[in-house]
């Protein structure tokens, strides 16, 4: 029985002596000067150690985000990837629930082999064990002492189909005991509950860590029975087997790492057996999928390689189909295009003879209009009016025939922009007082240079200023114009009867008009807004238009400040600030 006794007094650990009262204060004064000296320098370490496990923490995350991101495009972007885990996470679940019962079987096998040849061991044990112990004196504690050492050297010595075994006799007389076992560190490693099942009465198991001779703890099995003497004498004898179960361990270790081995590389075959075999569908699927790119970018020639007679074969030939339909409508389109834009621009270079003709015979007739009845003289007038509005629809077809054969070019200049259109609306004031409409003009006060062609942008001006006021019912025209590093943008906005987003999605088409019963008034042609459109893509601009039935329209146009540059964003919006809170009110 362990006793626990008092520590030795520990000289530095005891107090020390109270100093007087000025010595101590002299010491105080010494000590703390360091400390305050110190303690800036330890909190700038402090610091900088904070400032430093920050900056890791921040890169880690970073470096975390970035692959979270590649594995995340890559999940998105690549079937091989996707099959490849799907196949990698089941094929392995799959292997790691039949390893788990696989493994457990063969434990629990390989244990309960192991179990019962303790048992048999210990219950022949125990027969020889009562036939040793018959005639112990139960008196005498030297006899007993070496009957027990006697017949535990023995049973040690008679081995057993069990494997490597310790013996552990225990003499009981009361209070007393007198444990003999075949090595000293077993019997205090047996457990209390063994003990006490086994002097309860009968033979009983369990698996407990029992040290070995370099006390490291070694999972054993611990069988333990009374061995029957004298009904009537009060001593009793207990016989415990300890079986370790370190060759167990050790193919379990074995097949432990076979089944891991063998799982791992189990599923590294399955999954490169789905990546091979979606490897084998999807090239095809990208080769047919690099054809149709470059069918799409005008090579109509582009075929796909047709092997074999499979499913595969036979895409590849409906591919090869589909692409031969789509290269003859294509080519058969093709012509028809060009055979309009050829008779288009005959057709208006044809007419520009007959109509030169016509126009000086007008003319004439438009001049002399006094000296004829009024029925005549107003035929006169329509017919000069007709006239203009004729070569005028011949001057757009002629435009428009050249933006369809490519050879549209510009005629750059830097352009002040603000001049540019202020031109514009006072050349379409007239038209705005006769529809009762006021013009208003709001812009920088410094110049807005832009390398453009003056006429075209000037011509899409006029255009829009134009149907802004014959839409505008009455109400302002609002233009605006601003700029910033890169582009320069105007903005055309009424308050008329405005636009459907329906009607706004073929507001650029040529010959269209929102309402076929509206009676035109500034005569034009009907190709005004699609010749717009083709000037600000000839510039590399943009001409957009936002629009709400009964709130207006707006139309703007933004195009770059230097000559080929791209379009990135626009310095005014395309929506009114009216449109967006009548939107948010929603």
């Amino acid at each position: 029985m362990s006793t626990t006794r008092p520590a030795p007094a520990d000289p530095a650990a005891e107090p020390a002596a109270a100093p007087a009262p000025g010595v101590a204060s002299s010491s105080a004064g010494v000590v703390g000067t360091p400390a305050a000296t110190s303690r800036p320098g330890a909190q700038s370490r402090v610091r900088r150690l904070r400032r430093g496990v920050r900056r890791r923490v921040v890169r880690t995350r970073r470096i975390a985000r970035r692959l979270g991101a590649r594995a995340l495009h890559a999940w998105r972007s690549s079937l091989h990837v996707r099959i490849g885990a799907i196949t990698m996470v089941v094929a392995g679940t799959v292997v790691v629930i039949v390893s788990m019962v696989l493994f457990s079987q063969i434990r629990d096998q390989l244990l309960s082999v192991k179990r019962q040849a303790a048992v048999d061991q210990a219950q022949a044990g125990v027969l020889y064990a009562q036939s040793e112990v018959a005639g112990i004196a139960t008196g005498d504690a030297a006899s007993v002492r070496s009957t027990l050492d006697r017949t535990v050297k023995q049973l040690k010595e008679r081995g057993g189909p069990a494997g490597d075994f310790d013996v552990v006799m225990v003499y009981r007389s009361g209070d007393t005991e007198r444990p003999a076992p075949s090595r000293r560190f077993v019997y205090p490693a047996i457990p209390a509950e063994l003990r006490a099942d086994v002097a309860s009465g009968g033979q009983f198991s369990q698996y407990a860590m029992v040290p070995d001779a370099t006390d490291e703890l070694r999972p054993t099995l611990l069988i333990g029975a009374p061995v029957p003497t004298d009904a009537a004498a009060p001593e009793r004898i207990e016989l415990y087997y300890a079986f370790p179960l370190d060759q167990e361990e050790e193919s379990l270790s074995l097949i432990r790492s076979t089944v891991v081995i063998s799982g791992i590389a189990l599923t590294l075959f399955v999954v490169g057996i789905g990546v091979l075999v979606t490897r084998l569908v999807v090239d095809p699927v990208r080769r047919a999928a690099g054809t149709a790119q470059r069918l799409a970018e005008g090579q109509l020639e582009e075929r796909m390689t047709v092997r074999g007679e499979d499913d595969l074969a036979r895409l590849a030939t409906s591919f090869n189909a589909m692409a031969d339909s789509l290269q003859r409508q294509i080519t058969q389109l093709e012509g028809l295009s060009q055979l309009q834009q050829r008779f288009t621009s005959d057709v208006s270079h044809e007419l520009r003879t007959p109509l030169t003709t016509v126009q000086m015979a007008a003319e004439i007739l438009y001049e002399s209009r006094g000296d004829f009845p009024a029925q005549v003289a107003r035929s006169a007038e329509l017919l000069h009016t007709e006239l203009d509005r004729f070569e005028s629809l011949l001057t757009d077809l002629l435009e428009i025939s050249r933006y369809d054969a490519g050879v549209a070019v510009l005629d750059w200049e830097p352009t002040d922009l603000g001049a540019l259109v202020r031109r514009v609306t006072a050349g379409m004031s007239a038209l705005a007082e006769r529809h009762g409409c006021e013009l208003t003009v709001t812009g920088p006060d410094e110049e807005v240079i832009a390398e453009v062609d003056a006429r075209r942008v000037e011509r899409i001006l006029r255009n829009l200023v134009g149907n802004a006021i014959e839409h505008g019912a009455g109400r302002p025209v609002e233009v605006s114009w601003a700029a910033n590093r890169t582009a320069a943008a105007v903005t055309v906005r009424d308050h008329g009867v405005g636009l459907s987003s329906a009607e706004a999605q073929h507001v650029f088409d040529r010959f269209w008009r929102a309402d076929p019963s509206r009676v035109r008034t500034v005569g034009g042609s009907g190709l005004g807004l699609s010749i717009s459109l083709e000037d600000a893509r000839l510039h590399g601009g943009w001409l957009q238009v936002w629009g709400q039935p009964g709130a207006g329209a707006q139309f703007r146009l933004t195009v770059p400040l230097t000559a080929g540059a791209d379009l990135t964003s626009s310095p005014l919006p395309l929506r009114p600030a009216v449109g967006r809170r009548a939107l948010g009110a929603r």
